[in-house]
């Protein structure tokens, strides 16, 4: 008989102690919390870099909590298998549908039904910071962790997932996407920040690649921070920095250039 390991929930609030404290403890449900879901062979994984940092400070507060549901839990037979050779033939295993949908209605359940389904997959739509935005502006989402030669589309079709993907690579799994994603959107959500202005001046937040930055020392091998930054004319570094994140996005991201210009044309 295997043990479902423990659910990774977030804190409500952080308190003085002379004894240290894990970061993750059983805990229930987060009513205001923002909540992910990873279903995945090695919940181990979560909440992994999630823990550390805003975001780590932020689970412990309890603006949003994570939840690793254990695929094998709801494998078949005595080996608790989760995956098949594929229908048809060919090379490797598929995730199988009755596995996943039993896993994904047992998720569900303390899920908002507005909170999407998504799975980390090569062939998906590129993962963005709209994306990263729509969500932060719902109450959480449930991401299926891909492993093997896929899901079987059934599940897909079934419970009208959406397919998302990191880049035009392939990994051995779905985890180290849906860290990077729950990162990109976690950072989005009121409070985690310190500082919200940040967010409206980063790389896509008007659809440009961010100017450069600059630090103390004024001087660094040989080097000297631009002197408009210095200038203390506020109009004339808003136009500097402006021009810059337009010369960068043209240089560096055609795509995006190519977007902005077709959205700034009316």
């Amino acid at each position: 008989m295997t043990q479902t390991p423990p659910r990774s929930h977030g804190r409500k609030s952080i308190a003085a102690t002379l004894q240290p404290r894990e970061l993750i403890t059983p805990t229930p449900d987060l009513v205001a919390a923002w909540k992910a879901q990873a279903i995945t062979l090695f919940p181990e994984a979560f909440p992994g870099p999630l823990g550390l940092s805003l975001t780590g400070k932020a689970l412990q507060d309890g603006l949003w909590q994570m939840d690793a549901v254990f695929l094998r839990e709801f494998g078949e037979g005595r080996h608790r298998n989760v995956d098949d050779t594929p229908a048809g033939g060919g090379a490797g295993m598929v995730l199988r549908a009755d596995v996943m949908g039993r896993a994904l209605d047992h998720a569900r359940r303390t899920m908002p039904a507005a909170a999407p389904i998504l799975y980390l997959s090569p062939r998906g739509r590129r993962i963005n910071q709209s994306l990263a935005r729509d969500l932060a502006a719902g109450p959480g989402v449930t991401l299926i962790c891909g492993r093997f030669e896929g899901l079987d589309q059934r599940v897909i079709d079934h419970y009208g997932i959406t397919e998302v993907s990191l880049g035009d690579f392939v990994l051995t799994g779905g985890e180290i996407a849906a860290h990077a994603l729950l990162d990109a959107t976690v950072r989005l959500l009121p409070g985690v920040l310190g500082n919200a202005a940040s967010i409206e001046e980063e790389s896509f937040a008007t659809g440009l690649l961010e100017h450069p930055q600059y630090t103390k020392p004024a001087e660094w091998n040989g080097h000297a921070i631009p002197p408009v930054l210095l200038s203390g004319n506020h109009g004339e570094i808003d136009r500097w920095r402006r021009a810059q994140s337009e010369a960068l996005t043209r240089d560096r991201r055609p795509d995006l250039w190519a977007a902005h210009t077709e959205a700034t044309k009316g």
